[in-house]
């Protein structure tokens, strides 16, 4: 009787391991799976003390070499499993086949979890059984950096857990970092990464839309409005507001200001108040477009404070033909490789600029200013200059020798330069310092503001590369991304006539063809 208890011992014991490693792997968060451990390893041990004479028994016999190379193979088994499950503990290895690889976090995501430099505590308040949704998204950040501890509470079952945080809501991730505190009600990568960012950052940085000019509604959400990339920034941890330059100054808390398709020329003033915000190391944005036709007043103030910054715009329009292969008419370049900036160091998307003009470095810029091209149009493009044709006829041909300029034109002009009262830039042959947090005057000049607008943001990268402006120029270089992308709409819409056609391939064709080529078969073997 002791003996068949003991053997029943004995497989309680494997049974009680395998159930926690089970546990372990499928619900970690029940932190009871170690003590089935230790209770089943105590289980197998107390029957193979039990069963000690019959084991000597057996490897003193004539069979001992036998069972002993049993037990060696199974050990090696054994190693290598345990080998791989080492491995694997520690390396994360995923292959994601979707289009849009939903199943993969972004660029931004992963720049982010990577650059941490001090623990973050994650916790996700929900229901057990709701656990796995937000787990699918979180481990893929945890892999990224043993800097994200996460942890899974269900509130009703630890509500001390919940009192600490004084959180109730189920469904909410808490980001705890240095003292301070994020939530996030959503387990979408989007969300969780702006949570991670804003609880990193102990400001939220300000931008300043100019007003007055007939410049892009920030609030706008027609076409041409500007409320979508307004609603990205806001994501981005920044805050927005509109600044008439005539009636205040530029406020001190400006991380970023922006002057967004003026179509009246800015007055004295306001250049005035926009050059001595840039001498103190100010940021700033500006979407120049072309002269909507040949009688528009010029933006003659605007365009010599930008000469007077290394900037030349161009009374031109962009054209490339080519556009037209891509999908677009061609008064909208499209650019596809991008000169080396840190705004486009890992930039790989097309990105669109709807009737846009040229916008180039001056030549010989002064000293301890750099002025680089970061956008341009292909090499079959051009810049046109009769502007009276294309916008009444809408006709254009080059004519370089009557002033067009022949492509790679141009677009886009990012400046750097130390403010005034600054350390001097080194000498020749002595290394530039490299520190991003270092007080910096930084401008970036686009020969159009259509590529941020609602109705054109979504095209290609146009949505990454206005953001990447903005973190650039904020000194946000570890925010210069490609952020998530929204999981594409894969349904397949037929009308009633295709699904009719569909229904009697499937169901009556195709079966009848395979019944009719039976029936042969049967037929000849007959």
């Amino acid at each position: 009787m002791v003996k068949r208890l003991l053997g029943l011992l004995g497989w309680l014991g494997v049974a009680l391991v395998f159930t926690a490693i089970a546990v372990k792997n499928l619900r970690p968060e029940w932190g009871w799976w170690y003590g089935l451990a230790i209770a089943g390893l105590v289980c197998v041990l107390v029957y193979v003390l039990s069963q000690w004479r019959e084991i000597v028994r057996d490897f003193s016999g004539r069979h001992a070499r036998y069972g002993s190379l049993a037990v060696a193979s199974i050990l090696v088994v054994l190693g290598i499993l345990a080998a791989i499950n080492y491995l694997a503990e520690r390396h994360n290895k995923r292959w994601d086949l979707t289009a849009a690889s939903q199943y993969t976090l972004s660029e931004q995501s992963r720049k982010v979890v990577q650059g941490l430099t001090k623990p973050v505590r994650v916790t996700v308040f929900a229901r057990t059984e709701d656990f796995d949704r937000f787990r699918a998204r979180l481990d893929e950040y945890g892999y990224l950096s043993k800097q994200l501890q996460i942890e899974y509470i269900d509130p009703v079952k630890r509500p001390s857990m919940a009192e600490r945080l004084k959180e109730n809501a189920l469904g909410t991730v808490v980001f705890e970092y240095d003292g301070r505190v994020q939530r996030v009600t959503s387990e979408q990568e989007q969300d969780l990464t702006n949570g991670l960012i804003k609880v990193l950052q102990n400001k939220e940085p300000k931008i300043y839309f100019v007003q007055g000019h007939g410049e892009r509604d920030i609030a706008g959400t027609a076409a041409d409005g500007y409320g979508g990339i307004v609603g990205e920034l806001k994501s981005d941890n920044f805050a927005t507001e509109a600044i008439v330059l005539l009636q205040q100054d530029i406020p001190a808390d400006a991380s970023v200001v922006v002057l967004a398709g003026p179509k009246s020329d800015l007055l004295p003033p306001e250049t005035a108040k926009l050059q001595a915000y840039l001498a103190k190391g100010g940021k700033l944005l500006v979407l120049v477009d072309p002269p909507q036709n040949a009688e528009a007043a010029p933006l003659t103030n605007l365009i010599s404070f930008l000469k007077n910054w290394s900037v030349d715009v161009g009374t031109n329009a962009v054209l490339d033909p080519l556009s037209q292969l891509r999908g677009t008419q061609a008064d909208v370049p499209v650019a596809a490789q991008y000169p080396f900036h840190a705004i486009t160091n890992t930039f790989r998307l097309l990105t669109a600029y709807p009737y846009s003009r040229s916008v180039k470095p001056v030549d010989n810029p002064p000293a301890g200013r750099t002025v680089t091209t970061f956008i341009q149009s292909g090499r079959n493009s051009w810049a046109e200059s009769d502007l009276r044709t294309l916008t009444t006829k809408g006709e254009a041909t080059p004519d370089f020798e009557g002033g067009d300029i022949q492509g790679p034109i141009s677009l886009a002009v990012a400046v750097a330069a130390p403010p005034e009262g600054a350390t001097p830039p080194p000498a020749d042959g002595q290394p530039p310092d490299t520190n991003p947090s270092k007080p910096e005057t930084r401008l970036v000049v686009v020969g159009d503001s259509d590529f941020a607008a609602n109705n054109v943001a979504g095209m290609g990268g146009n949505r990454d590369m206005f953001l990447n402006m903005v973190n650039w120029l904020a000194q946000q270089e570890n925010l210069i991304s490609v952020r998530p992308r929204n999981p594409e709409d894969r349904r397949v819409s037929m009308t009633a006539g295709q699904d009719r056609m569909i229904f009697w391939f499937t169901i009556v064709i195709l079966p009848g063809l395979i019944f009719l080529a039976g029936i042969q078969t049967w037929w000849r073997r007959r």
